[in-house]
Formats: C-alpha cells, structure tokens, sequence
C-alpha cells in the first residue's frame, strides 16, 4: 500500500458513513468505495485534474460522479463531523532533563 493511501484503520472509521455498496449484478463491474475514495483522495492531495486521475483508481468519471454525488449529499461533512468527535489520541511527553 503506498504511505499516502488510507490504512485499514482509518478505513474503519469511515467505512460505516459510506453508503451501502451496490449488489453484485450482470452489466458494467462496480467499484468499491473505497477505491474511489483513495481516487478522491489523490485528486484533493494533488489538485491534479479530474482526468489525470491514475488508472489503479479506476475511471476518472466514475470517481467524479460518486465524489459529486456523495459532496451533494452532505457525506463528507459527516466524515469530517465524526472525526472531530473522536477524542484526540494521547500525547506522550518526554520530559527533559533540569
């Protein structure tokens, strides 16, 4: 996993806010959403247009349309609302010497 994209930790946290995944059917294969939301993620650390997006993301209109569609329905809002509501890890001081 390259160091930018998300752990399976973190990952955790926000994989219950996503939307449900599609069912498995016949037609065109569906992207997880976690894929698309390290293509989103790419997209917002890069600021590199929507079409540049690296094809191990899968489409570029793909991942457009859902970060449209998920932007519309306030998700990343509630993403950034319940990472602000978790308590802050501890901090370890180390206390020099006199």
């Amino acid at each position: 996993m390259p160091r930018k994209e998300l752990t399976d930790e973190q990952f955790a946290l926000i994989e219950p806010l996503l939307p449900p995944e599609r069912p498995k059917k016949a037609g065109r294969p569906y992207l997880s959403h976690r894929l698309v939301l390290e293509g989103i993620l790419w997209i917002q650390r890069t600021g590199a247009p929507w079409r540049d997006l690296p094809e191990r993301y899968g489409k570029w209109s793909t991942a457009h349309e859902r970060f449209r569609r998920w932007r519309r329905e306030g998700l990343f809002q509630k993403i950034l609302n319940a990472l602000e509501a978790r308590p802050a890890p501890m901090a370890i001081t180390i206390a020099r010497g006199p």
